[in-house]
């Protein structure tokens, strides 16, 4: 196991569509994950079966939808998605970054 994470020497995952993401660090039960988003770009509303996700905004702004609710939020705001909960994105601006926590670990993105 890393116990440490260097991001000027991690690469982007791209991930199409004007987004990209970076993981951090996980263990079996967490995982955090830098998710970059081109200006416009979507992430499309979805829910997860398995996972509870928190994620802070580090960079830019998005237009966040979560179980019916839109807001706009910027550098440290953050939003919160227990598991079966309809949620997506907008960026507004370029090099919108997203800090997602993930609970338990995202095996798929291993």
């Amino acid at each position: 196991m890393n116990h440490f994470f260097d991001n000027s020497n991690t690469p982007w995952t791209e991930l199409g569509a004007g987004i990209r993401r970076k993981i951090v660090g996980h263990t079996p039960d967490l995982m955090s994950v830098l998710v970059q988003f081109d200006q416009g770009a979507i992430g499309t509303a979805h829910a997860h079966d398995a996972h509870d996700q928190i994620a802070l905004v580090i960079a830019g702004s998005f237009e966040i939808e979560v179980a019916g609710d839109k807001r706009i939020l910027k550098v440290g705001d953050a939003f919160i998605v227990p598991r079966q909960t309809w949620h997506g994105a907008v960026a507004l601006e370029q090099g919108s970054v997203l800090l997602d926590q993930f609970s338990p670990r995202r095996d798929d993105f291993l």
